[in-house]
């Protein structure tokens, strides 16, 4: 931590906070210059944060060195980390598809969808048994009936399940059924949310608050990571701007900026920001192009019909042409498009 004195500070307002930092058992070094006077501090930063050095005679500023959020930075890990989940490897060495539904609403088109999924060389199955909405008249998703949904169609694909838990109280009702549970941008900073998910032992999907800034996506992370569960993988998926021609403005920068900073590997969700079908593929090509780990995109048999965000789901020939692009872009970026757990036959009924 460093700070930064005003050219009015004097030797009496360097000393008090020379003395301040060895309160809390911190040594500080001190530079004078010609206008002003820098002050390095060396210590646990935690405990410097306590000390409301900002409020002192003489401060003008007070910087950061070191990263706040410990166990999910680089800093202390600088090797990628690969999560697996269910089997399926979401990492620096492959690129993972992770398709479904929006919304749970029926057995029949959850296994359409998953089938639909598979199709396009999606490894692990995304569907929404609790759905957040902004309206309290939307559909609220179906709960534990819909989880038991993805369960049965678990069993007749072998995808592995990717589901959103929305309050701390499920965590553990959700946990009895997914491989890996979601917390969604509206939860991003619920930490009540985020402590229960690192407590419950399933790898966790993190997606970035809608207005979040990468430091506060990250230190949502560590609130995760402190309950020792370091199985996250991080979601961009889109940041609320002014920009009204798309529902939300990915920010393909996010990826590389995350990926420096922290070991957790990076994921985007080009259906949720694009909010439209016939963005989904260019913003998927351009996550993928940007070194992102793999991407999350919603599917629907009948989207016209669909109970929650049928104009961005993929049909048919999106998923052709998805296909193709999980085949044909990770080669070109050193990577392989990761694989799907051993399938077995569709039951004939869910």
């Amino acid at each position: 931590m460093v700070i930064v004195m005003t050219p009015q500070a004097t030797a009496e307002d360097v000393e008090a906070i020379i003395a301040l930092v060895g309160t809390a058992g911190g040594e500080a070094f001190v530079s004078r210059g010609v206008s002003r006077t820098i002050i390095g501090l060396v210590g646990d930063v935690a405990q410097f944060g306590a000390l409301n050095l900002r409020g002192m005679r003489g401060v003008a500023d007070v910087m950061r060195v070191s990263t706040p959020y410990k166990l999910v930075s680089r800093e202390n890990h600088p090797d990628r980390t690969t999560i697996t989940v269910g089997g399926v490897p979401i990492g620096p060495d492959t690129v993972t598809l992770i398709a479904g539904p929006c919304a749970v609403e029926t057995p029949q088109q959850t296994l359409e969808a998953a089938e639909m999924a598979r199709s396009a060389g999606a490894t692990l199955l995304r569907g929404g048994a609790y759905k957040p909405r902004t309206s309290p008249y939307a559909f609220q998703g179906l709960g534990e009936a819909g989880l038991r949904i993805l369960a049965d169609v678990r069993e007749a694909t072998g995808l592995p399940i990717v589901t959103e838990v929305v309050d701390a109280h499920d965590v553990p009702l959700v946990a009895e059924y997914a491989d890996m549970l979601q917390v969604g941008t509206r939860n991003a900073q619920n930490f009540a949310l985020l402590q229960a998910v690192g407590a419950a032992g399933r790898p966790v999907l993190l997606k970035r608050g809608m207005n979040a800034t990468i430091e506060e996506w990250l230190m949502a992370a560590e609130y995760i990571a402190q309950r020792g569960n370091l199985d996250i993988v991080l979601c961009e998926r889109g940041i609320r701007t002014f920009e009204t021609a798309t529902r939300n403005t990915l920010d393909v920068s996010a990826v590389p900026v995350a990926q420096r900073l922290s070991h957790l590997p990076v994921i985007v969700d080009p259906s949720h920001s694009g909010g439209r079908r016939d963005l989904v593929l260019p913003l998927s090509r351009a996550a993928i192009a940007a070194g992102a780990d793999g991407v999350i995109v919603d599917v629907h048999p009948h989207p016209e019909q669909a109970l929650c965000d049928g104009p961005q789901a993929l049909v048919d020939g999106d998923l052709r042409e998805l296909a193709r692009v999980m085949r044909q872009f990770p080669p070109l970026l050193g990577r392989t498009a990761a694989t799907a757990p051993a399938a077995t036959p569709p039951l004939s009924a869910v």
